[in-house]
């Protein structure tokens, strides 16, 4: 275990075998002072299994057994994570790991520092009909929610851990609760800087969040019905 981490980085996998390794390894390769916390959902392919094996003293691995969901994921990780500067992001190396030096850095100036797709200089790499669909969820979160955010699902974050003395989490549902914690954010007065990449799709692996074009529909809808909900609901 790293004694003193200054920074914690949290991955939710389910299935990641393939890629979980590469993204760990690049993680410490770019940011110094760092631990790593695994959330998985007891993968079928066994990446728990590639985590535990790995066997460095720096990475965290919490497997639940009985528990399933994103959201839940990364909130079980941050309460695990010790860094004052916590973050979250994909473990499918769709998301760089080069990027966050910058994106830590960019904490000197603000609460929240995102990876943002659809700010300027930023660009969505994926196939057509999920760059449209994400991009329609993106202009109806930032028409219902206001604030200015291009990229109101990014997941892709590092934070101040003071963040979570104004807001935390609600670990329910899939990407649809970043849109939430984002705007309650945004109306606490705390601070959020988009920084530009390109989210290339991934390389290896499948996605959880479009394996059919059923689960594809249905995820959308959840995503509409947060946005709403985060609107209307009190924030106290």
């Amino acid at each position: 275990m790293n004694l003193d981490p200054q920074v914690s980085i949290v991955l939710a996998t389910y299935n990641e075998r393939e890629n979980i390794l590469d993204t760990i390894n690049s993680i410490f390769e770019h940011v110094k002072d760092a631990e790593v916390i695994v959330v998985d959902d007891d993968s079928a392919d066994g990446t728990w299994h590639i985590v535990e094996n790995f066997n460095d003293p720096r990475v965290v691995l919490v497997r639940r057994v009985a528990t399933r969901g994103l959201a839940s994921a990364f909130n079980r990780g941050i309460i695990e994570s010790r860094g004052r500067i916590v973050g979250w992001m994909d473990a499918d190396m769709c998301m760089p790991p080069s990027l966050l030096p910058s994106m830590i850095k960019k904490l000197d100036e603000h609460d929240i520092v995102i990876g943002s797709r659809y700010a300027p200089g930023g660009m969505d790499d994926r196939a057509m009909l999920r760059v449209i669909s994400s991009r329609l969820i993106n202009g109806l979160a930032g028409l219902v929610l206001g604030f200015g955010i291009k990229d109101y699902d990014s997941g892709f974050v590092v934070l101040r851990r003071t963040v979570f003395d104004k807001v935390s989490i609600i670990p329910t549902g899939y990407g649809a609760y970043f849109m939430e914690f984002l705007y309650t954010c945004r109306t606490k007065g705390l601070t959020v800087y988009e920084m530009p990449y390109i989210f290339k799709d991934r390389a290896k692996g499948v996605s959880k969040s479009a394996p059919s074009i059923l689960k594809f529909l249905k995820t959308g809808m959840q995503y509409v019905l947060r946005i709403f909900t985060a609107r209307l609901r009190r924030i106290d």
